[in-house]
């Protein structure tokens, strides 16, 4: 008995193929559809604060690439640890994301038994940017470089004081690292907020501070602030003629503060690349550059991978000299 080999129906070869592809790949179906709902961005920080003006100027935008609008919600408290923890523990499907910073790497060393963890909790999604922190001093004081601040402190030991926001800060790391490198030790004087620490460093009663660019830069402007120093590792553009820590004289040093976009853990790799995808449209649009600039931050793009090794470098240089200075947790 001979049997004839029917050629299939175009019809049927039509969806055998569909049937194929759709077995074959199912992150496509997925990034076709997503987003096809609105998007959480949990700040973990009260409203107001450098974190949440970025994440305000970021949301829109962000939701324009997507196609779907990007909904700010603040849940701020015990450090950022509270926001964060909502995102870990949230669905990961793309719809909750965190707007994160390097606290996310201070907190591991600074809290004990953190209901998260920073690296395997979160799927990182990429760089927002960078706020550059300065070294600044009173405009009408004598404290007018690195080695002036450097020569006084330790000519007039346990006399001069640091204002920090806050106990743990990045600021305050970014302090107790200079003395850790240049052997000056002023003493760490704390306050509720970068608006308290100022005021008292205008008025003389505190001797320097490390500060966001964004926070002083009005008062640089006026002439009632110096910038004596840029604690990044090279020179911001934002203050193109004040020379880095390490070019004053303290070879090595490097504090930034940085912010990025992260996902819960399992999120799907095709939608943590549309939301980077998306993410770098918002900060190539020169507009996005411009204001952040004016604001006093630098737009700064990455990929996931990038990020995961910036969080990663963070846990173990915070981590040391977080143990070093014996910083704990209010």
């Amino acid at each position: 008995m001979t049997t004839t080999i029917r050629p299939c129906p175009t019809w049927r070869r039509g969806v055998l193929c569909a049937a194929v592809l759709t077995c074959a790949l199912p992150g496509l179906a997925w990034v076709q559809k997503y987003p096809d709902k609105p998007i959480r961005l949990v700040v973990p920080f009260a409203a107001g604060g450098g974190t949440d003006i970025l994440a305000r100027d970021v949301a829109p935008r962000l939701g324009d690439a997507l196609g779907q609008s990007v909904v700010v919600d603040n849940r701020g408290g015990a450090g950022g640890n509270i926001g964060s923890d909502l995102v870990a523990k949230a669905p990961a499907d793309g719809y909750t994301l965190l707007f994160g910073s390097n606290t996310l790497s201070i907190n591991a060393s600074l809290y004990r038994n953190l209901p998260f963890d920073p690296v395997r909790s979160f799927a990182p999604v990429g760089m927002v940017a960078t706020a550059p922190m300065v070294l600044v001093t009173a405009a009408d004081g004598p404290l007018t470089s690195v080695r002036a601040l450097v020569a006084e402190a330790k000519a007039r030991p346990g006399t001069m004081n640091w204002s920090t926001p806050g106990n743990g800060t990045p600021h305050h790391l970014a302090e107790e690292l200079f003395n850790k490198m240049t052997g000056a030790n002023l003493t760490h004087v704390q306050y509720k907020g970068g608006g308290p620490a100022i005021n008292d460093l205008l008025g003389r009663h505190t001797q320097a501070s490390v500060l966001t660019l964004a926070s002083v830069k009005s008062f640089i402007d006026a002439g009632r602030l110096r910038a004596i120093a840029v604690a990044t590792p090279h020179r911001s553009a934002l203050l193109p003629d004040v020379p880095t820590v390490a070019e004053a004289g303290v070879p090595g040093y490097k504090a930034e503060l940085w912010y990025g976009l992260f996902a819960p853990a399992g999120t799907p790799a095709s939608v943590v690349d549309r939301l980077n995808q998306a993410l770098a449209k918002v900060l190539t649009d020169p507009q996005v550059a411009k204001r952040f600039r004016d604001q006093g931050f630098e737009a700064r793009s990455g990929t996931p991978d990038e990020l995961r090794e910036l969080l990663a470098d963070d846990l173990a240089r915070s981590g040391k000299l977080i143990r070093d200075a014996g910083i704990q947790a209010d």
